[in-house]
């Protein structure tokens, strides 16, 4: 029975993440933008064995100090019942704290439950794009399990406002739901497979007992020949999607940049599915530190 309940969420985890405040993730028109420039990734043999060894790190943000970094993201702030007929409203800085070394995405019911707008919980852009590496975002999910809550650390492609989603393309580094504890899984969303023209672009259901009681590094190795996510460590590769020979910005929109997102949503038709428990208020998700390395020169 859990089976065939998965399977239908991955079906419509695919079909949510345009839904998903796509239509509300672009940055404030008074962030400036800065873009990452290092082809040196594309200069050697990205299928080599040891490509990864010695990689160079050219961006974080370790989450140290007392304050959020608003050099480095964009807080979002938006009223619930966009897209996704989610629940929460996306509370800007408020519900963001960095203290003791970590992120913390907070989550708080507001208002008497159930309905739009009774929760507020976090959303935040990076202020800084970029193109391939291998990019590493280490993270525990809520440790209040019951049902409600959807968890994504993700990039979309910066050119979303002139294409739209799914043109846009997505990489989904780790998607969570609460009503299926210990279990996450990564996304690459295309046109075309999003259209069922391509393979899916899912893991399925990975394993993962102490996801909410233990930090993991969730990343995915980028580059212009595919994309392959691991849990913990480049040597665990959990899913690959490989470029299609005939590649174009249909089937492979990876060839451009893309910027960091991270939110837990509340309710909705994906992390509502089996409704939303009260009881796990206030919650949070913590986020260690987001990392981007180049390949060697």
């Amino acid at each position: 029975m859990k089976t065939k309940l998965v399977s239908k969420l991955f079906i419509l985890s695919i079909l949510m993440s345009a839904l998903l405040g796509c239509s509300k993730s672009k940055n404030s028109v008074d962030d400036e933008v800065v873009e990452i420039i290092d082809n040196s990734i594309l200069t050697g043999d990205v299928n080599a064995p040891d490509f990864w060894d010695g990689d160079n790190l050219v961006w974080s943000d370790e989450f140290n100090g007392s304050s959020l970094s608003l050099e480095n993201w964009a807080p979002q702030r938006f009223l619930g019942g966009v897209g996704n007929t989610e629940l929460q409203n996306y509370n800007g800085i408020d519900n963001l704290e960095v203290s003791n070394g970590t992120l913390k995405i907070k989550v708080d019911k507001i208002g008497e439950g159930q309905n739009t707008g009774d929760y507020n919980s976090g959303r935040l852009n990076s202020k800084f794009i970029f193109t391939y590496g291998r990019v590493e975002m280490r993270a525990k999910l809520p440790a209040q399990l019951g049902n409600g809550l959807w968890a994504k650390l993700w990039l979309l492609g910066s050119n979303f406002e002139q294409v739209g989603f799914p043109n846009s393309g997505v990489i989904d580094i780790m998607k969570y739901v609460s009503h299926i504890p210990d279990e996450v899984l990564s996304e690459a969303i295309t046109a075309d497979n999003l259209a069922g023209n391509a393979p899916p672009g899912t893991s399925g259901p990975i394993a993962l007992e102490s996801a909410e009681s233990q930090f993991h590094n969730y990343g995915v190795l980028w580059t212009d020949e595919y994309l392959k996510f691991y849990i913990d460590s480049i040597d665990n590769v959990t899913f690959t999607y490989q470029r299609p020979p005939n590649a174009n910005d249909k089937n492979w929109p990876f060839t451009k940049s893309f910027y960091f997102i991270m939110n837990v949503a509340v309710g909705g038709e994906f992390g509502g599915v089996e409704g939303v428990d009260d009881t796990i208020f206030p919650t949070q998700m913590e986020i260690d530190y987001v990392r981007v390395y180049h390949g060697k020169k």
